[in-house]
């Protein structure tokens, strides 16, 4: 059984990138969520912070980038973060950029 996490902790940030914002155009938004979410959680999660019906949930774990220094050698390692890739149901929409 996994660990139950509060719904507000399950989300850390949308992911704004010109993929994502493409993405939007078809009813799908992506966020930064925690590492131990899984899709249920996720979708209770969009449900309660954006009051919009959740159709679908895609998840998959991003390996943190290997940063080079002067000699090419890997000098550590950013952390792993979790992107959930969230479709919902036509006529429900999130606004990010509200007013701009």
């Amino acid at each position: 059984m996994p660990k139950e996490i509060h719904p507000f902790q399950v989300l850390r940030r949308p992911v704004v990138t010109e993929k994502s914002t493409a993405l939007s155009g078809q009813n799908k938004y992506v966020f930064e969520v925690a590492l131990a979410a899984n899709k249920p959680q996720i979708k209770e999660a969009v449900q309660r912070a954006f009051n919009v019906t959740v159709k679908t949930v895609n998840t998959t774990t991003m390996r943190g980038d290997r940063p080079k220094n002067r000699y090419g050698r890997p000098s550590g390692e950013a952390p792993r973060w979790k992107k959930a890739i969230v479709t919902l149901a036509e006529g429900d929409s999130i606004e990010f950029y509200e007013g701009v």
